[in-house]
């Protein structure tokens, strides 16, 4: 009986050590009616903890109460979806009770969505959805098996029709899941498709990344691989004029150096922030001398967005003034806002609207 005790004082000591020492679930993010946010976090032995994010001028301060909660309540928002994380004395961290995170190789951020009263373009709405593949190839440019991000459009399972497709290009060092997790193409065209703002059409996202391999290798991979793969699983429309490229920051300069190379291939290029200052750029356009009117025969569109807040915008206003200067029929997009996927969005919605008509 004794022993008995023992073990059972034993047992209930032990379950509240590991009780005290687990961090308590924290409703973090909490967003308000108001549109105002709460961050929490738990640490009972950080000096200094703040959080920052897209939606921020500066980081915000947090403060700890005596159970080691850090909190910070931030000014109401405008409704869109934002990145953010917290800085624990000099470390950068995630949102330990977020599970929504931004998909990305070097930095680990999480992701805040703040709804409106009208739907967004990007909002999960009652409509018909598309239907988001992942599906797996071997690129012969790059000999090994890749992954990429297949949206069929609502109804692409029960008829036989061919469609349109866009190859959709992320940013350096995001993944083929960018596009979808935090840029939300397959709702953004989902609810255009509803609308009837933007055609029914195939999105492929590829993984863009190639290091350490030399950038050029992934236009091979997009042309001998890519392109071969998806017209082989699904039904497409083959010709340039039911082909489209697009892309953000090094993806947006990948579909410039794609699109602008291959105009008997891609009947629409739009080039989001485009990133250029890379070896393939350097050398497709430094010299460029197109046959000017047969480009202009071929591109159907070709667009360059950029935000006036943008790293790039300088850059991208000379790239924009280079194809001018050439005489190639380019439309300038230029907007608010910084080198942001708040504004992948809305280049992307834009797109949507404009390609395949």
């Amino acid at each position: 009986m004794k022993t008995f005790f023992i073990t059972s004082l034993a047992c209930i000591l032990l379950q509240l050590t590991v009780s005290a020492q687990r961090p308590p679930a924290l409703n973090s993010p909490e967003v308000h009616p108001d549109h105002s946010i709460t961050f929490r976090y738990f640490s009972r032995d950080a000096k200094q903890v703040s959080v920052s994010g897209e939606f921020l001028k500066k980081p915000q301060m947090m403060t700890k109460d005596t159970g080691g909660i850090w909190s910070v309540t931030v000014e109401p928002v405008q409704p869109d979806i934002y990145p953010y994380s917290f800085r624990v004395d000099s470390v950068q961290v995630a949102d330990p009770n977020n599970t929504y995170v931004f998909a990305n190789e070097r930095f680990k951020r999480s992701i805040v969505d703040i709804p409106d009263e009208k739907p967004l373009v990007h909002s999960l709405q009652p409509v018909p959805h598309g239907t988001v593949s992942y599906r797996y190839y071997f690129s012969s440019s790059l000999q090994t098996t890749r992954r990429l991000l297949v949206y069929t459009p609502p109804g692409y399972r029960d008829s036989n029709k061919k469609y349109p497709v866009l190859y959709l290009i992320h940013g350096g060092s995001d993944t083929e899941e960018t596009w979808t997790k935090v840029g939300k193409a397959n709702l953004v065209a989902d609810n255009l498709i509803a609308q009837g703002k933007a055609q029914p059409m195939i999105i492929v996202m590829p993984y863009g990344n190639v290091r350490p391999a030399p950038m050029p290798d992934f236009t091979r991979d997009v042309m001998n691989d890519i392109i071969p793969f998806v017209e082989q699983n699904y039904r497409v429309l083959s010709d340039s004029k039911h082909r489209a490229v697009a892309g953000f920051s090094v993806g947006g300069g990948q579909t410039l150096n794609i699109g602008l190379t291959n105009t008997n291939r891609f009947g629409y290029v739009c080039s989001y922030a485009p990133y250029t200052e890379t070896e393939e750029f350097k050398k497709n356009f430094t010299n460029y001398s197109p046959d000017v009117k047969k480009l202009n025969d071929q591109l159907a569109l070709f667009t360059i967005s950029v935000g006036t807040e943008d790293f790039l915008y300088e850059s991208v206003k000379k790239n924009i003034a280079m194809f001018e200067e050439k005489k190639i029929k380019v439309k300038p997009y230029i907007v608010a806002g910084g080198h942001t996927w708040m504004n992948c969005r809305l280049f992307l919605a834009t797109s949507l609207q404009e390609i395949f008509k």
